[in-house]
């Protein structure tokens, strides 16, 4: 059985190292959605259906379920995943749920993303500068400096290509109406990460609502934010842990 993890937005892969030192599995995968961390193909349009497909592709290619965990942009694919084809999971886990809530609003930087011109002029000041520059900007979002240096050094314009598309592709009500189909996640055991300090993917209320509809589990992570693999990895490889075991004896 292998345990998939998927990074998000502004990431790469290397997202997930505090989390995986704390984890007892050596059956890891990292996969990082083209644009974050990985090239974008030829003729991909790095949008939400776009991401879902490939995210669909290399699950299929391990020709075994999984155990999928997903952040942000990673943690909406897997719930999109998880909604269309629960035959490739053995369980899934995301800290995306409150996206799909009928009530949500994204986030300022998402609106502007959302808007031309606006959006390409966020994107640049995101992602332009120099090397300390971008690390400073993710220390600042609360990113340990090891980590921050690692996901700045891959910033550039691939990424905000990606971001811009995406982020476009999934102004409400995309994300609301993809929603409607929560109920089918219930099909594999769920686990939604709640950080209390998260204010990027919805209220409490809005991701427990969520949850409830994808018959999921929720692990709240008190005083930790958007990027919970950092700053808590240790109470995140045992949330991952318990649910795993969880899976396996149900």
């Amino acid at each position: 059985m292998t345990a998939v993890f998927v990074n998000g937005n502004p990431e790469t892969a290397a997202v997930w190292d505090p989390l995986l030192a704390e984890l007892d599995r050596t059956d890891v995968l990292r996969l990082s959605p083209p644009g974050f961390g990985a090239p974008i193909p030829n003729g991909f349009d790095c949008t939400v259906l776009a991401y879902r497909q490939w995210l669909v592709g290399e699950l299929e290619s391990l020709d075994e379920p999984v155990d999928l965990v997903g952040h942000d942009v990673g943690g909406s694919t897997v719930v999109s995943v998880a909604m269309t084809r629960p035959d490739l999971l053995r369980s899934w886990t995301s800290d995306s749920l409150g996206v799909f809530d009928p009530d949500y609003v994204w986030h300022d930087l998402a609106q502007q993303w959302q808007t031309p011109g606006t959006g390409e002029k966020s994107v640049a000041e995101l992602l332009g500068g120099t090397l300390d520059t971008r690390t400073e900007r993710m220390v600042a979002r609360g990113i340990s400096r090891p980590i921050a240096e690692r996901l700045a050094a891959a910033q550039g314009p691939q990424m905000g290509r990606a971001i811009l598309a995406f982020y476009r592709s999934a102004a409400q009500p995309a994300m609301a109406d993809l929603g409607r189909d929560l109920p089918a996640a219930a099909e594999r055991p769920g686990l939604v990460i709640i950080g209390t300090e998260d204010h990027f993917v919805g209220s409490q209320s809005m991701r427990r609502r969520s949850a409830e509809r994808a018959g999921a589990r929720v692990e709240i992570l008190d005083g930790v934010g958007h990027w919970w693999m950092v700053q808590a990895p240790a109470r995140s490889a045992r949330a991952l842990t318990s649910f795993w075991e969880r899976s396996e004896a149900s």
